[in-house]
């Protein structure tokens, strides 16, 4: 950002807290006397760091909108911060203190549970402890060894069974961490701003530095508003310049994208119908993993509350004062209710927790049918312009996902068209409604911004001059009559040929919830 834009940037936020977030560029200028070209430099920096889009006016004046709380992106209120700070921390205390508690009593119950059982076969006394000894030996070290996993980096994520496969043979996913998944879930990756920032260039890149929201969505899955948020943060970011096509669509162009020093040719990343998102498990651990965990905890529970039948009176455990086989308080308190409650509690998190799967699991089914639509609708309105019907999107996301009607959650007819109602309602696509009752709806909308898209692409792209798309003699009649038979031109050239931008939109495929994590641990060591 310029430094003279830079000095004004406390101005220009006032002007837009006083015109209640949205403005245009002659709004903030007529407000502050300043330059219009520092006014636009100034406002095009705040996208890059608060929430905000791009609209048009009906004369095709670009309007800034930001969020009326101008919430600075990445960040979040003071209190937030701190609760998240103190949860964090109890959380992290509460996993130590779980492990610890779980390995120490099975420790100490494993002991008692024998103790007793020896004591019931040798009548001399055996709950005095013989032969003395103790103290830290070979086994107390390989079995601390397994649990805490020497070699695992602090704060190195765990993801599940599928993440562990991944993994080196040499690298071992710890014990510990094996308990935080069954009573927590396994770990989800929180992908940086970086990491989106990552993929979203490279579909910049391989557009020829020239993307519209449509295009974003289609890559992204992301709904159509928050895509043209995200792709304000990266005008900012990444000194982009917005566009207006004859037709009112906004364009985004990343000037910075289009060179290269080389040939080769950036692959877009994959559609958003081919990263479908997989069924959150609910502990993320192997079957033997599980067993093992819950056999830990099962032993714990059954040794407690059957302590003061079995291994009290085998280890001879009395009230002193009261001469009879009653167990003081204490061990009451710290061998029977505490471990029980421990152990009561362990099972119960998460069969709680079973219950916000269930729900995430839900919400990702939504997210995936959206996805999958969106294949459909792309393909089709690209390639032939077709509308699509309810009837279509209920059969298209029934053979690519399955039927839901017996899982007593709805069919995927349902989901598919509520998923299509809401998609119209984002690229405002018109509506027919048949003989039967069928709705079709024309996403005609996708179709101008691609079309768009093409139009600046065509006349940047890099070592071409292409047609002349701007005079500084032109009147603003001239320049209107030329862009407009030009967009024309670009639509009716680009009709049968904008489908090449849509790829393998006859199937679907999932991604693991960790992938691509590795670009944000090499950034991390980095």
């Amino acid at each position: 950002m310029p430094i003279a834009a830079a000095e004004h940037q406390a101005d220009i936020l006032a002007s837009l807290r006083k015109l209640k977030g949205r403005a245009t560029v002659g709004d903030v200028t007529s407000d502050l006397g300043l330059a219009a070209a520092e006014v636009r430099a100034g406002l095009k920096a705040l996208l890059g760091t608060h929430h905000g889009h791009l609209a048009v006016t009906d004369s095709g004046e670009l309007i800034y909108t930001f969020d009326r709380g101008f919430i600075a992106r990445g960040s979040e209120p003071l209190l937030a911060r701190a609760k998240q700070a103190i949860t964090g921390f109890l959380k992290s205390a509460f996993k130590v203190a779980i492990v610890v508690v779980l390995v120490g009593y099975f420790l100490l119950f494993v002991a008692l549970v024998i103790a007793a059982l020896l004591a019931r076969r040798d009548d001399s006394g055996f709950g005095k402890r013989r032969g003395g000894g103790g103290g830290f030996g070979l086994g107390d070290f390989a079995l601390w060894y397994w649990i805490w996993g020497s070699g695992w980096g602090r704060g190195r994520p765990y993801y599940g069974a599928a993440w562990e496969r991944s993994l080196p043979r040499s690298v071992k996913v710890p014990f510990y961490k094996k308990v935080f998944a069954f009573v927590f879930g396994p770990d989800l990756p929180n992908p940086s701003q970086r990491r989106r920032d990552r993929e979203a260039l490279q579909l910049i890149r391989a557009r020829g530095g020239v993307v519209s929201a449509a295009e974003f969505v289609e890559h992204s899955g992301l709904e159509l508003e928050k895509a043209e948020d995200e792709l304000a943060h990266l005008l900012g970011a990444f000194d982009g310049e917005p566009t207006v096509s004859p037709e009112g669509e906004v364009i985004y162009v990343f000037p910075e994208l289009m060179a290269s020093a080389g040939r080769s040719r950036t692959r877009a990343p994959d559609p958003a119908w081919l990263k479908l998102e997989k069924k959150r498990p609910l502990t993320g651990n192997t079957g033997a993993a599980n067993a093992i965990v819950v056999g830990m905890n099962a032993f714990i529970l059954v040794a407690a509350a059957s302590a003061q039948s079995f291994i009290f009176p085998a280890l001879g455990i009395v009230n002193p004062e009261l001469g009879i086989v009653t167990p003081p308080l204490a061990a009451m308190i710290g061998l029977v209710w505490v471990p029980v409650g421990f152990s009561a509690l362990f099972f119960a998190v998460p069969a709680l927790r079973m219950l916000g799967v269930v729900r995430e699991n839900r919400k990702r089914r939504e997210r995936n049918v959206r996805r999958v639509l969106l294949g459909l609708i792309y393909s089709e309105t690209l390639a032939r312009g077709a509308p699509i019907s309810t009837a279509d999107a209920g059969r298209y996301v029934t053979r690519r996902l399955g039927s839901r009607a017996a899982e007593g959650t709805g069919s995927s007819e349902r989901e598919a068209a509520r998923a299509l109602r809401s998609l119209a309602r984002e690229f405002d696509a018109d509506v027919v409604v048949d003989e039967s009752g069928d709705e079709h709806f024309d996403f005609s909308a996708i179709t101008r911004q691609y079309a768009a898209g093409e139009l600046v692409r065509s006349n940047t792209r890099l070592g071409e001059i292409g047609k002349v798309v701007f005079a500084t003699d032109d009147d603003s009649i001239t320049e209107s009559e030329r862009d407009a038979r030009l967009f024309d031109r670009a639509l009716a050239d680009s009709k049968t040929d904008l489908s090449r931008y849509v790829r393998r939109a006859e199937s679907v495929d999932y991604r693991d919830d960790f992938a691509g994590m590795a670009f944000d641990a090499e950034l991390a060591r980095g």
